[in-house]
């Protein structure tokens, strides 16, 4: 089969936070890019956090330096990307039984990183966050917001795509490079979809894959980046708990911080040290510690019905005791830029945090521009990011006003929870990047919130598939395949969070996709299909 090839002045590799804004840095400064994933945008640790917009609290203690880089970027980020923001401000609460020493030293460190913080009284802190319990014994207010970590990246992404035909290719996973004295002339990649070769050629090339940076920067040839693999697990709540971000006063550990996320509330997180960055999942474990230590901060979480969780990775750099325990990695970042290593055309920036991916992806920029001989400075901290009609859907209740606004009948409501109708769709289908022939369901819910509600796509997931069907977008079984591998995705997330109201929902939705599309059966004649 013969290779598809393309051809551009910079490669990205890896299609989160960072690789977006390597590709939005570069074609500010008129630089064309292909920014490539093996999957989808947010695929990894971009799509698998929190959507904390840090203040810088929760390092102040322990890394000063991250903490003071955390607040200048975020406040970057909230004056030139309001529309992805909720500036919801945070709490750092100590409760009976945490260290007084502990607090007492919080404001301290907060102002060595320059970071605003208010002494609050417990009743205070109570009448901003009703759900905090009696037994506060010191309370701080700080500049935390959150972030739509799927907004951002599909912002990024569109406003370069916009700005000089730069694009974006998913499901393209490098599989290797052609190196000739000293210099990378190609990429070898495939098509996961259609197993189609892929070659792409370029003059520059940027390593921006997350926690799958040290493999990426071993296909060429280069030793220098090492990662410590951090699981994290989340639990998502159907209803948002809070006004804003509350954080246990004390040393990040598990169970310590709840982050609302527009109606939602996410509760996290954890660490534990894995080997490898692919096929993670929640545990009952997990889930069970982290909600026995975030209902000490916020008791109503004992009786908060848990919809779903989800587990990322923290691609962390390895430093001396890392290897250990991943809360003691800094979360700083570095740039290589492999010179060392014998290439002169390829960079990898790796570590940091979502909140400090602009400034990650200026640094790459700086580099590469400079590699280009283009002298256009870094635009990103001074241009407002735009915002496309297509990428708008990822903000919770965005698509109900819009179907409010429409007033049309015919407009039908695919999905209830999140009130996502078949216009919405159309709009991504349309021109949200990455759109493709065959569009999958989990594309679509990536770029809106199709299937976040309670039910968990046990409606929805049926009533899109059928209006794909209807659009033509499917014309043969693989629509169904692409339904049941959205169920089993969500469900693996639902699994552990199956107690209370959860149960009977799940158990509704085994009678939908089971007992009404058979889905059960056309799983049993695929695999024996298969053998």
């Amino acid at each position: 089969m013969s290779a598809r090839v393309y051809e551009t002045e910079v490669l990205v590799i890896g299609g989160g936070a960072t690789g977006s804004g390597v590709m939005r840095d570069l074609a500010l400064r008129g630089i064309n890019c292909i920014l490539i994933d093996r999957k989808d945008l947010n695929a990894g640790a971009s799509g698998g956090n929190h959507g904390l917009l840090h203040s810088g609290g929760r390092y102040a203690t322990a890394d000063a330096e991250t903490a003071a880089e955390c607040r200048r970027e975020g406040e970057i980020l909230k004056r030139l990307a309001p529309e992805c923001i909720d500036d919801c401000g945070g709490l750092f609460v100590a409760v009976e039984g945490d260290d007084p020493e502990f607090a007492n030293k919080f404001p301290e460190h907060c102002a060595g990183a320059g970071i605003p913080s208010e002494a609050l009284t417990a009743a205070e802190a109570r009448e901003r966050e009703p759900a905090l319990p009696e037994n506060i014994i010191a309370a701080y207010a700080v500049p935390d917001a959150t972030i739509d970590p799927f907004r951002i990246v599909l912002e990024n992404v569109g406003h370069a795509e916009r700005l000089n035909d730069s694009i974006y290719l998913p499901h393209t996973e490098i599989e290797g490079f052609e190196i000739n004295d000293a210099t990378i002339t190609k990429a070898l990649c495939r098509d996961r979809r259609s197993g189609e070769p892929v070659e792409i050629r370029a003059r520059q090339f940027v390593n921006a894959s997350g926690a799958w940076a040290e493999k990426v920067a071993r296909l060429a040839g280069c030793s220098d980046v090492s990662l410590l693999y951090s699981k994290g697990t989340l639990l998502i709540s159907n209803t948002r708990v809070t006004n804003g971000v509350v954080n246990r006063l004390r040393l990040p550990d598990d169970g310590d911080i709840l982050v609302p996320g527009g109606t939602v509330s996410l509760l996290g997180t954890s660490s534990v040290t894995v080997d490898d960055p692919d096929g993670i999942a929640p545990t009952v474990p997990e889930v069970d510690r982290i909600l026995a230590e975030g209902a000490a901060m916020l008791p109503v979480l004992n009786e908060t019905r848990f919809v779903r969780a989800f587990s990322g990775v923290r691609p962390l750099l390895k430093s001396a005791g890392s290897e250990a325990d991943g809360r003691k990695a800094n979360r700083g970042f570095e740039l290589f830029d492999h010179e060392d290593q014998g290439l002169c055309n390829f960079a990898s920036v790796a570590g940091g945090k979502f909140t400090t991916f602009r400034l990650m992806a200026e640094k790459a920029g700086d580099l590469v521009a400079g590699r280009l001989g283009n002298s256009e400075p870094c635009m990103t901290n001074i241009e407002p990011l735009p915002s496309g009609d297509a990428l708008r859907w990822t903000e919770p209740g965005a698509a109900a006003r819009d179907w409010y606004r429409r007033a049309d009948p015919a407009d039908m409501v695919l999905c209830e929870c999140e009130m996502v109708a078949r216009s919405a769709v159309d709009t991504i289908l349309a021109d949200a990047p990455g759109a493709e022939d065959h569009m999958s369901l989990k594309a679509i819910a990536l770029r809106s919130r199709i299937g976040k509600g309670a039910c968990q796509g046990a409606f929805c997931a049926m009533r899109v598939t059928s209006h794909l069907y209807d659009r033509n977008v499917y014309d043969s079984p693989d629509g169904l395949r692409q339904m049941r591998d959205f169920v089993k995705e969500r469900y693996k997330g639902v699994r552990p969070v199956l107690w209370g109201a959860q149960m009977p929902q799940t158990e509704l939705a085994e009678i939908l996709h089971c007992g009404l599309a058979g889905m059960d059966l056309a799983a049993a004649e695929e695999g024996a299909d298969s053998k």
